[in-house]
C-alpha cells in the first residue's frame, strides 16, 4: 500500500463517515478504499475508525491522526505543485462553506470568476447558515460574516457588510416613514431570525447608540425573504447591504433613517490555522480580495 493513497482513504472517510462517500470522493471503489484503510490501520498499529452498520466513526487514535493529516496532504500536494513543470497551473478540489443568502448572491459569481482563471480546479460549495467545523467537515475555506471565535481558525478581511431599514414605497405611504429609530416599535417590522440578536436593533447616532425592540409582524431565516415581503409592503425589514442593492437602486425599497447608521460586520475568508496553506486556498482567498475591492 502507498501511504498517501491510505492517509487519502483515511481522511476522506474520516471526514464523510462513509466509506462509500469516501470512494465516491476518490475515485476507487468501496473495496479499495476499505482496504487502504486497514491496511494504514496496520501499519499503525492501533484501529483508527469504528466500523458500524450505518457509520463509520473515529478512535482517539484516528481523531489524533485526522487533526494533522489533512495539513500533510495539502503540503505534499503543494510541494508536487511547485517542483512539477506540468503543474504550473491549480488544481484539484475546494471545499467552501458560506452562508445561504451571501453564498447564493455572491460566492457563486465570484467562484466563477476563479474558475475562469483556473480552469484545473473544482468546487464543492456547501451553502449553510450554521457555523460549520471546517476540520471535521472537511473544508477548505468559509466565507463568513463576522470574526470566527474559535483559536484554531485564522481570518482575512475581505470587506464589510453594513445593515439597513428598508420599506417599499406603498407601505410608507399607507403607515408613514419612521424619523427615530424608536418609532419602528409602532411599525410592521420583518425579522431575519438568522441575525444575532435580531430582537434588538441597534442603531448610532454619533456615539449614542440606540437599541430598538422590533415589533414582530413577520419572521423569517432569510434576508432574501425578508427583503421581497418589504417590497410586497409587508413592513420594514432590517437587510445587509448585499441584498439591496438592486431594489434601492430601482426604487422598489427606500432607505430609512438616514441620519442614523448600524454597525458594519467584516466579511472574512475563514480557514484552518496552521503552518502550511494550500496554494489553491491562498490563490482563492487572493482573489476574493481583490474581487471585494473591485465591488
Amino acid at each position: 500500500m502507498d501511504l498517501v493513497d491510505g492517509l487519502k482513504a483515511f481522511v476522506a472517510t474520516a471526514q464523510s463517515g462513509s466509506f462509500t462517500e469516501a470512494a465516491e470522493r476518490l475515485g476507487v471503489s468501496n473495496r479499495i478504499t476499505s482496504k487502504y484503510v486497514a491496511q494504514l490501520e496496520e501499519r499503525v498499529g492501533a484501529r483508527l475508525l469504528q466500523r458500524t452498520t450505518r457509520k463509520v466513526g473515529l478512535t482517539p487514535t484516528g481523531q489524533d491522526l485526522l487533526a494533522r493529516a489533512p495539513a500533510l496532504l495539502e503540503e505534499l500536494d503543494d510541494l508536487l505543485g511547485c517542483v512539477s513543470e506540468q503543474s504550473k497551473g491549480l488544481n484539484g478540489l475546494l471545499r467552501i462553506s458560506a452562508p445561504v443568502t451571501f453564498g447564493e448572491i455572491y460566492i457563486t459569481g465570484l467562484l466563477s470568476r476563479f474558475a475562469a482563471q483556473h480552469p484545473g480546479v473544482s468546487f464543492d460549495l456547501r451553502l449553510s447558515d450554521s457555523h460549520v467545523d471546517l476540520a471535521s467537515s472537511g473544508f477548505d475555506l468559509a466565507f463568513r460574516i463576522g470574526m470566527p471565535d474559535i483559536v484554531t481558525l485564522k481570518a482575512r478581511k475581505l470587506g464589510e457588510v453594513t445593515s439597513c431599514a428598508v420599506a417599499s414605497p406603498d407601505y410608507l405611504a399607507q403607515h408613514g416613514t419612521p424619523k427615530h429609530p424608536k418609532e419602528l416599535e409602532e411599525h410592521l417590522c420583518i425579522i431575519d431570525t438568522n441575525r444575532r440578536d435580531h430582537n434588538k436593533w441597534k442603531f448610532y447616532n454619533g456615539s449614542q447608540q440606540i437599541t430598538v425592540n422590533p415589533s414582530r409582524n413577520l419572521m423569517v431565516n432569510s434576508a432574501r425573504i425578508a427583503r421581497d415581503w418589504a417590497i410586497d409592503g409587508r413592513g420594514i425589514c432590517l437587510c445587509p447591504d448585499f441584498v439591496l442593492h438592486d431594489e434601492l437602486k430601482e426604487g422598489r425599497l427606500v432607505m430609512l433613517l438616514d441620519d442614523y447608521c448600524m454597525k458594519a460586520n467584516p466579511m472574512n475568508a475563514v480557514y484552518l490555522a496552521g503552518n502550511v496553506m494550500p496554494r489553491k486556498v491562498r490563490a482563492l482567498i487572493d482573489f476574493a480580495v481583490e474581487d471585494f475591492a473591485a465591488r
